[in-house]
C-alpha cells in the first residue's frame, strides 16, 4: 500500500488520518500482546505501567487490560489471581492485579453489575474454583493495607452466595479470625472480607450465618486483642453487620455480651486517624504507604459522595449518603507530612517504582479534588519556600506539590497560582538534576491541561516554547513528559482558537501556535528517530503527540499536517513490516 496525499481523501480528511495514526500506534505498541493466551511476563509489565506518571503509558496499559478481559475473560481472571497470589512479585503489581480482578467482578451501576455477575457465574466451575483458591490463599500474605484480596473474596462471595454457591466461605473466614496461631495480617484481612461481604450483600442472605460472623467480630473486638488494626477491622465489620444481626440483639444475653465488648473496645486510646498519621511518618516504606493510602481511600470515598450529592441536587432529592468532610478537617495535619514525604525520593528510584513519595503525590491530588480551594493555604508556603531550595529533593517536591493541586482550586485562584509560579517551573526544565527536570515537564503538562487561558498568552509562550524544545532533546523520561506537555498545549491553543470563532465546519482559521507548528512537528519526528526512543516509551509518546497536533490544527496548518501525515504513516508502515518479519521468523524457528 502506498501512503501519499490521497490518504486524506480516502479516510475522510484529517480526522480520519488521525484516527488511522492512533490505530497504527496502538498496533505497533501491542503487537503480539493481545492475541491468544496472555504471557505472565507481559501481564506483569502492563500492570506495572498502570501507575506510570506518563499518561500515555497508563492509557496503553489500561486499554490492553480491557481488551484482554474481553478477548479471554476466563484466562484473564486466572492470570490476575495468580499474580495476586504470588508473594515474590512486587507489592504494587500484586495490588494492581487484585484491583483489576475486583473491577471486573463488581460495578456500581445496576446494569453493569448484573452483566458482571452473569459473566462470572457463566465461567466454568474449574475456573471459578481456581480464582477463589488463589484469592483466599492470598489473605495473610499481603504486606500492605487494606487487603485487596479481601475485597476480591468479598466480590466473589457476594456474587455466589445468592446462588447457593461457596457455602463455606463465611465459616472459613471466621476460622481464620479466631485461630490464635494465625498471623495478624491473615486475621485482619479475614475480618475485612467479612466486613465487605456484610456491607454489599442483601442482609437476609446472611441471617443464617449471623452467629459465625458475630463470633469473628467479637473475637476481634475483645479487649485483650493486641492488634489495633484487627480491632479496627472488627469494628468496621460490626457496623456493616447490624442489618442482619437484629435477632442477636433481640436476645438479652447476646445483646449484653456484644455491647460489653464494643464498650471495652471504644476505650482503646488509638484511633484510625492517629494510627494513619503515625504510619505516614514511618521510616519503613510499607508502613508509610499504608498510612498514605488510608487517606487516599478516604478522599476517593468523599469524591464519590460529592458526585452522588450533585446528582441528587440535579434530581431534586436528598442524597442517600452525606460526606463528613474528614479530609478537609485533616488537611492541616496531613499536608506537612505529605510534603515532607515528597522530598524523600532517591536518585536511584526507578520511575516505575511505587514508593511513599509517589503515593504522597497521588494523595495530594486526591485531597485537592475533594477539598477544592482549602488545599491552597496549607500547601502554598511549602511550594514557594522550596522552588529554589539548594536541595534538589525539595525543588522536585515543591514542583510535584504544585502540579498535584491543580484540580482543586477554582478558576480565579488557579489562574493567580499559575501566573505567580509558572515562570519558575519553566526555568526548572534546565535544572541540573534529572528528577527536577522530569517533574517540571510533567507539571507544565498539568498546567496546560488545567489553565489553558494562561498558557496560551504570548508572554508565557515566549519562554515556554524554547524551553520545551530544548527539553525534548534531554533524557527519554524528560522528553516523554515534554511530549505530553506539547500535546496538552496544542489542545489548549486549539480550544482557545475555537472559542474565538470557526468556519461552518467548526474549524478555526489559525491559532497562536501556527508560526511554530512546523518546528514542533519536525522536533517530534526527530524524537521518534532517537536511538534511545524505546526508553520510557518516548517513541510512542512522540507519535501520539503528533496525532494531537494533527487533530488540533487550524486550517492554515493543513499543508504541514498533510506532509507530516505521509511521513509518519510511512514510518509506521515500515515498523509494522519489521514486526511482521520478526514474527514470521519467530514462527519459522519455533516450527523448526
Amino acid at each position: 500500500m502506498q501512503w501519499d496525499g490521497r490518504v486524506c481523501t480516502a479516510f475522510r480528511g484529517l480526522r480520519g488520518v488521525s484516527w488511522m495514526l492512533e490505530y497504527l500506534v496502538f498496533v505497533r505498541e501491542m503487537c503480539g500482546l493481545g492475541a491468544g493466551r496472555m504471557a505472565q511476563e507481559e501481564l506483569l509489565e502492563v500492570l506495572q505501567r498502570t501507575a506510570s506518571l506518563n499518561p500515555n503509558d497508563q492509557t496503553l496499559a489500561l486499554d490492553y487490560l480491557r481488551r484482554a478481559c474481553v478477548t479471554n475473560f476466563p484466562e484473564f481472571t486466572k492470570q490476575l489471581s495468580t499474580v495476586l497470589a504470588t508473594p515474590s512479585y512486587s507489592n504494587f503489581v500484586r495490588q494492581a492485579a487484585g484491583l483489576q480482578l475486583k473491577n471486573v467482578l463488581v460495578a456500581k451501576e445496576d446494569a453493569t453489575k448484573n452483566e458482571y455477575l452473569a459473566r462470572w457465574l457463566a465461567l466454568p466451575l474449574d475456573v471459578r474454583e481456581f480464582v477463589k483458591q488463589n484469592v483466599v490463599r492470598t489473605l495473610g500474605t499481603e504486606p500492605f493495607r487494606p487487603s485487596i484480596a479481601a475485597q476480591c473474596v468479598a466480590a466473589i462471595a457476594c456474587a455466589e452466595i445468592p446462588s447457593q454457591m461457596w457455602p463455606d466461605v463465611i465459616t472459613h473466614l471466621k476460622d481464620s479470625v479466631v485461630a490464635t496461631n494465625n498471623n495478624e495480617i491473615l486475621r485482619e484481612a479475614s475480618l475485612e472480607a467479612l466486613g465487605y461481604i456484610c456491607q454489599d450483600i442483601c442482609g437476609s442472605l446472611l441471617e443464617r450465618e449471623s452467629n459465625q460472623i458475630l463470633t469473628a467480630i467479637v473475637h476481634g473486638l475483645r479487649k485483650d486483642e493486641p492488634s489495633n488494626h484487627i480491632r479496627l477491622a472488627a469494628a468496621n465489620a460490626m457496623l456493616n453487620s447490624i442489618e442482619f444481626t437484629k435477632h442477636n440483639f433481640s436476645r438479652e444475653n447476646e445483646r449484653h455480651m456484644i455491647m460489653q465488648v464494643v464498650c471495652e473496645s471504644s476505650q482503646c486510646p488509638e484511633t484510625a486517624v492517629k494510627i494513619s498519621l503515625t504510619a505516614m511518618k514511618s521510616q519503613i516504606n510499607e508502613v508509610a504507604l499504608q498510612g498514605i493510602e488510608f487517606w487516599s481511600n478516604v478522599c476517593e470515598e468523599e469524591i464519590s459522595l460529592s458526585v452522588e450529592a450533585e446528582e441528587a441536587r440535579e434530581q431534586g432529592r436528598a442524597p442517600e449518603n452525606v460526606s463528613r468532610h474528614y479530609a478537609r478537617g485533616a488537611l492541616t495535619h496531613l499536608i506537612p507530612i505529605l510534603t515532607e514525604t515528597l522530598a524523600k525520593q532517591e536518585e536511584s528510584d526507578d520511575e516505575d517504582d511505587w514508593n511513599p513519595a509517589k503515593a504522597a503525590g497521588v494523595c495530594i491530588m486526591l485531597l485537592a479534588q475533594c477539598t477544592d480551594d482549602s488545599i491552597v493555604e496549607p500547601i502554598l508556603p511549602f511550594i514557594q519556600q522550596h522552588l529554589k531550595n539548594p536541595s534538589w529533593r525539595y525543588r522536585e517536591a515543591s514542583i510535584m506539590a504544585f502540579g498535584s493541586i491543580l484540580d482543586g482550586p477554582n478558576e480565579a485562584v488557579l489562574t493567580q497560582l499559575v501566573e505567580s509560579t509558572l515562570t519558575s517551573i519553566i526555568a526548572a526544565l534546565s535544572d541540573p538534576q534529572l528528577q527536577v527536570r522530569d517533574t517540571a515537564a510533567w507539571c507544565i503538562g498539568r498546567v496546560c491541561d488545567t489553565c489553558e487561558e494562561v498558557v496560551t498568552r504570548q508572554e508565557i509562550l515566549a519562554p515556554m516554547l524554547p524551553a520545551l524544545s530544548t527539553a525534548l532533546q534531554q533524557e527519554p523520561r524528560v522528553a516523554a513528559n515534554v511530549c505530553w506537555a506539547i500535546s496538552s498545549l496544542a489542545k489548549a491553543a486549539f480550544d482557545m482558537a475555537c472559542r474565538q470563532g470557526t468556519d461552518n465546519t467548526g474549524q478555526p482559521e489559525t491559532y497562536i501556535l501556527t508560526s511554530c507548528f512546523e518546528g514542533m512537528v519536525n522536533e517530534l519526528i526527530k524524537a521518534t528517530d532517537r536511538p534511545d526512543a524505546h526508553v520510557s516509551n518516548l517513541r510512542i509518546a512522540a507519535y501520539e503527540t503528533l496525532m494531537e497536533l494533527i487533530k488540533n490544527s487550524p486550517k492554515d496548518c493543513y499543508p504541514v499536517v498533510q506532509n507530516t501525515t505521509v511521513i509518519v504513516l510511512r514510518k509506521l508502515e515500515q515498523l509494522l513490516n519489521i514486526e511482521n518479519s520478526l514474527e514470521s521468523l519467530s514462527d519459522k524457528v519455533a516450527a523448526f
